[in-house]
């Protein structure tokens, strides 16, 4: 099978001619860079701020709210020899976060110091964030799917597509007019401040991977081609390193904020970095009002990274990952055709993929479920890990037993809120 990928990797090429190049924008002067040099400060939120179905898109309370809060955070960042930079109300956490600018100490320290003021709920150092992926029926590229044998993808199709389910996809920018996900995103919002919403790979692939058209006579097919994406761009393709996607602390966030404040049943975070209370705080609330949460495990790390190591949420690597007894669940992330921006395609690696399979897989259940929102069970190699054997999850999810349609030993069940 070796001449299989560079024959795949020349009918991707062919495919692909003519396609643009996907457009990226030039790294802010306030961007990674002062990413070590920034904090957030959470303050308690009055309780008349609150106001159910409101929007909180920059307009939360009125203006004389508004600036009574910019008011108090300024009086907050003058005490502690902070710049105020930017803020957010996070009305699901009773808080307004503020990013404030750190001078002469680390982050850490300055983060400790302000936790005590008595003003502040508590603050944080604003984190960075990796994606976990490299590059690398009649759509052309389906036989090419590994999901298509060892997930026996036509017969999960015969099922259910995922019609009138939303997923959350918390990552880069979009390709919405690409021909494989034209028609399949049902918003596309940009949290990243400074840079405007582009195209880019990593966020594009994952999109793809999910809820890629099918029978269209192009590409490839998504998991669940009937579902629709909610893009909510809460990272960035860095400047000439297509590889290289960050998030950072705030706009991840704000972006799980809205996916939950929306009620989408499914959250996709293809992405690892480390522990983050307010990012931990929102997982919570998605998980405790049964949304499901799939996320990228790290192998670089002991216990994958966060939100991996998140009681909770699902965590899922390829199937390349070394060492069986962590409790991850595998699932096809290695060469795998999807889309990019420009209207390409090629093949990608890495748990970041893996997951997505995974999110478009809870998708179909969340479509053949009785009870929306009910408990969502994977059937899997060992319970709370392991092999997913989708067919048998699916028809879980709709009969309330496992009829096992693929040969996976010792089947066992896991349940997760």
């Amino acid at each position: 099978m070796a001449w299989l990928k560079p024959f795949l990797l020349g009918l991707l090429a062919t495919i692909s001619v003519g396609a643009a190049a996907a457009t990226v924008t030039k790294d802010a002067s306030a961007g990674t860079a002062l990413t070590d040099q920034q904090i957030l400060v959470m303050v308690r939120m009055a309780p008349a701020h609150f106001r159910p179905g409101a929007g909180y898109d920059g307009d939360y309370g009125g203006p004389q709210a508004e600036s009574a809060r910019k008011r108090l955070a300024k009086r907050i960042a003058r005490r502690h020899d902070l710049a105020l930079v930017d803020g957010w109300p996070m009305p699901l956490l009773d808080v307004d976060c503020f990013v404030m600018e750190v001078r002469g100490r680390s982050a850490d320290a300055a983060a400790t110091e302000v936790s005590r003021d008595p003003a502040v709920a508590w603050s944080q150092p604003m984190h960075l964030y990796r994606t976990q992926g490299l590059a690398a029926p009649n759509d052309p590229l389906f036989a090419a799917q590994p999901a298509a044998k060892l997930w026996q993808l036509a017969s999960l199709h015969r099922l259910a597509t995922g019609h009138g389910v939303t997923v959350a996809v918390v990552d880069s920018g979009i390709d919405t007019a690409h021909p494989d996900l034209h028609g399949q995103i049902a918003a596309n919002q940009n949290f990243v401040p400074g840079r405007p919403l582009v195209a880019e790979q990593h966020g594009t692939a994952v999109a793809g991977i999910i809820a890629a058209r099918e029978a269209n006579g192009v590409g490839i097919a998504g998991v669940a081609p009937g579902a629709r994406i909610l893009g909510l761009r809460a990272c960035w393709q860095r400047q000439g390193q297509p590889g290289t996607t960050l998030c950072d602390s705030l706009s991840l966030a704000r972006a799980l904020h809205a996916a939950i404040d929306r009620k989408v049943p499914v959250i996709n975070l293809s992405l690892s970095g480390p522990k983050d209370e307010l990012l931990g705080r929102l997982l919570d609330i998605g998980i405790g009002r049964g949304v499901a949460i799939v996320t990228a495990f790290d192998e670089a790390t002991s216990d994958g990274g966060f939100p991996a190591s998140h009681p909770g949420v699902l965590a899922v690597a390829d199937e390349q990952m070394t060492g069986s007894a962590r409790s991850v669940y595998i699932a096809p992330g290695h060469d795998i055709p999807t889309t990019l921006p420009g209207g390409r395609w090629n093949l990608v690696n890495g748990s970041s993929y893996a997951a997505a399979h995974v999110s478009g897989l809870i998708a179909l259940v969340r479509e053949r479920q009785h009870l929306p929102g009910g408990k969502l069970q994977l059937v899997s190699a060992r319970a709370g890990g392991g092999a997913i054997d989708p067919c048998a999850t699916l028809l879980l999810g709709s009969s309330g037993r496992a009829s096992s349609c693929a040969a996976v030993p010792q089947i066992a069940t896991a349940e997760t809120r």
